[in-house]
């Protein structure tokens, strides 16, 4: 019996088993989440991406699911043991837990206790055992002692028959499903301090002899009690209350009082401890594991969105430097493309403190290049360096930004800005990237493996493939969602656009170099190797800025195009009038323009594209400026109000950049007056917020704010 994947999917997550079909049938036919959800509407009901997204990703878990339901049919044919209510048990299976239940009889095993007792003939002895019935548990047992198999007194017989039952015990479907049922709404998740390491391990202090729900615990605090047991200094357990789980054994497997009985009891306590509690632990510190990366891979997804949707300062001359002292100012000059102009190094701070110097020099290098902003990467000296730049003179108004840099340091040593970069050294590229950032971060982020931006929490700790597959999906949504500017995109961008990839964005790339610019997208399918099937994906995405057909710089779809003429040519205009006119725009009834394969959903998107082309869905560009009265940690106070930009989101609460060389953290009881439970639902990433000192902890280099008001 095959499973309905539809079926399924569609009542976990409340949609339509027309809508999870048709979803489906469109992933495995090649389509793109972004592409589904903007330019299919009509054939998955007006599905969003997270939707389309939890649709595919339960799709492959269940694909998985069947994968391993086949070989455990496989696996019991073979063994000749399969019977019609075995199967149709396997079949009716939705887990991979009740899977194994069901296999747990008829896995191979290696060498137990229970295998080396029924070597010893022991087996009819357990069967009798087992029934319960009124016999003489001695003279039975005595029947099977025989020194030639190591069966030498008759507990040796009891014991070998116990640890048969014991095996039988854990194995039952049934008791396993009760038990981890018990585990799942009783169970409770305790750490304890290592033995002699509580001097080492003064970080885990909290959770030194700590107990609470396995149900409610949060994420965040699984996480922190399994890397402290992972480096030796705690010990975990998950369990219930011993004596409930062994009731509820008993209540399956005691069906009478005498000394059968009472040996199937002492059996189902060795059962309970020795191998259904153990395993049962292992299972739901899986389960932990699994629960908590789901929910650390989830903050840093939203952060990584937040990071990459960040406003853009946008096309402008930028002078952006890598601050330093001893090394000093690595200083590098853009022009509006972030094409490198220029570059030398200043020495404003000690050791060398080369002020003049470098105040003459950066005055010079601002008006030989036009620069319209300067942006100051976060890291060593950035506070000096913000003050040395805004200490100085220029003849007009020159914004100064701090920027993120966290990454960089990875996207300067890379094999890619070697490549783009081969005759400047890794403090050069790094300046670059610096600015960059700030006149596009989407474009420049996308060149770094997203875990090595450095938003969320327990990165390294979390399950790599889940946290890459899930971070591959928010770059991919964020590039697709802002639009790519065919001509002067990088490789890496177009990587991400929907349905192209490396190698058809190499291949991009190539094309414009041999051709020249793209005037038109329908000139995407004399790319090498680009077919009608990824023109269809991406060519939406994709933006001509000066295009010979107006509507190749907006999101409607070449293949909308030519209902957009039909609009224009309804009220006697041509297209051009339309993205320009509001008033022809009113005068359009798109009720007439519903066909068999559009709907009001793709027109009312048509409408919103005329209305505004090409337009950024980022925010507007705002400038952020840190306290001049604090520039360390021993210039703080507390009750000090300060400026602060958000940094990283957790479950915890966010941490919070004040201009001092170390984040504070606004704790999550400390976020607002009221209670919340996600920190996301109060700030987001890279916010200007205002903060209260609350405590300063300069040893451990630790601050606590407030956002709360007075």
């Amino acid at each position: 019996m095959k499973i309905d994947f539809v079926d399924i999917i569609s009542k976990e997550l409340g949609l339509s088993k027309v809508q999870v079909n048709n979803t489906l049938k469109l992933l495995e036919g090649g389509a793109t989440v972004p592409f589904l959800a903007r330019y299919r509407k009509e054939v998955t009901g007006s599905l969003d991406e997270v939707q389309i997204t939890h649709i595919r990703n339960r799709n492959d878990q269940l694909k998985e699911l069947e994968k391993r339901r086949e070989a455990i049919l496989s696996s019991i044919k073979e063994q000749e043991k399969m019977t019609p209510e075995l199967e149709e048990k396997i079949n009716s299976c939705t887990t991979i837990s009740e899977l194994e239940d069901v296999y747990l009889p008829f896995k191979p095993k290696k060498k137990t206790r229970a295998t080396e007792a029924k070597a010893k003939g022991l087996e009819p002895l357990a069967i009798k055992i087992m029934q319960q019935e009124l016999f003489s548990i001695e003279q039975e047992a005595k029947k099977y002692v025989d020194a030639s198999k190591n069966v030498t007194t008759i507990e040796d017989a009891l014991s070998g028959a116990r640890d048969i039952i014991a095996e039988w015990i854990n194995e039952d479907s049934n008791i396993r499903g009760k038990i981890r049922y018990l585990f799942s709404k009783e169970a409770a998740i305790s750490s304890h301090v290592a033995k002699g390491k509580q001097a080492e391990a003064r970080k885990y202090e909290d959770y030194f002899d700590y107990t609470e729900s396995f149900q409610k615990a949060p994420s965040h605090r699984i996480m922190a009690m399994l890397r402290g047991e992972r480096e030796g200094f705690l010990k975990i357990s998950i369990e219930p209350n011993e004596s409930e789980a062994m009731s509820l054994i008993f209540k399956i497997v005691l069906r009478a009082y005498n000394d059968a009985a009472q040996q199937v009891k002492i059996a189902a306590e060795d059962c309970y401890k020795r191998l259904l509690c153990p395993s049962m632990v292992n299972e739901f510190r899986q389960i932990a594991k699994e629960r908590a990366d789901i929910k650390a891979v989830e903050f840093f997804a939203d952060n990584l969105r937040q990071l990459l949707l960040a406003p853009p300062l946008g096309e402008k001359n930028v002078l952006a430097i890598d601050p330093g002292f001893r090394t000093g100012c690595k200083v590098v000059c853009l022009d509006k493309q972030g094409n490198l102009l220029h570059n030398e190094t200043i020495y404003p701070h000690p050791p060398e403190v080369k002020v003049k110097e470098a105040v003459k020099k950066i005055q010079y290098l601002v008006s030989a290049y036009k620069i319209e902003a300067i942006a100051i990467g976060n890291g060593t000296a950035s506070r000096e360096t913000e003050r040395f730049i805004k200490s100085i003179r220029f003849e007009k108004d020159i914004i100064a930004v701090m920027v993120n840099e966290s990454g960089a340091s990875i996207y300067s040593a890379s094999a890619l800005a070697r490549e783009e970069f081969p005759d400047y050294d890794i403090t050069v590229r790094g300046a670059v990237s610096i600015g960059r950032r700030l006149m596009d971060p989407l474009a420049e982020l996308v060149k770094i493996d997203p875990k090595s931006i450095g938003v969320g929490q327990y990165q390294h700790d979390v399950d790599q493939n889940l946290l890459q597959k899930n971070l591959e999906d928010v770059v991919v949504s964020c590039v697709n969602q802002v639009g790519v500017e065919l001509n002067t995109a990088s490789k890496e961008l177009l990587t991400y656009v929907s349905g192209v990839g490396p190698v058809l964005a190499q291949n991009i790339v190539s094309y414009r170099k041999e051709n020249g610019p793209f005037t038109s997208r329908k000139d995407l399918k004399k790319v090498k190797r680009l077919g009608e099937k990824v023109f269809e994906q991406a060519a939406g995405f994709l933006r001509l800025r000066n295009g010979k057909n107006p509507l190749d710089n907006c999101a409607i779809h070449p293949e909308s195009y030519p209902i957009v003429e039909k609009m224009a040519s309804s009220i006697g205009c041509k297209t051009e009038e339309l993205l320009k006119n509001e008033e022809a725009r009113k005068r359009i009834d798109i009720k007439n323009f519903v066909t068999t394969d559009i709907g009001i959903p793709t027109l009312e998107d048509i409408m919103k594209e005329l209305a505004k082309p090409g337009l950024d869905p980022r925010k507007k560009f705002d400038v952020f400026e840190f306290s001049n009265e604090v520039h360390s940690m021993k210039d703080l106070k507390i009750g000090m109000k300060l400026p602060g930009i958000i940094t990283n989101i957790t479950a915890f609460g966010a941490f919070v950049d004040i201009g001092v060389h170390q984040d504070g953290l606004v704790h999550i009881s400390q976020m607002a007056d009221k209670f919340i439970q996600n920190p996301n639902d109060v700030v987001k990433l890279n916010q200007k917020v205002m903060v209260k000192v609350l405590e300063i902890d300069t040893e451990r280099k630790r601050i606590s704010l407030s956002m709360k008001s007075d």
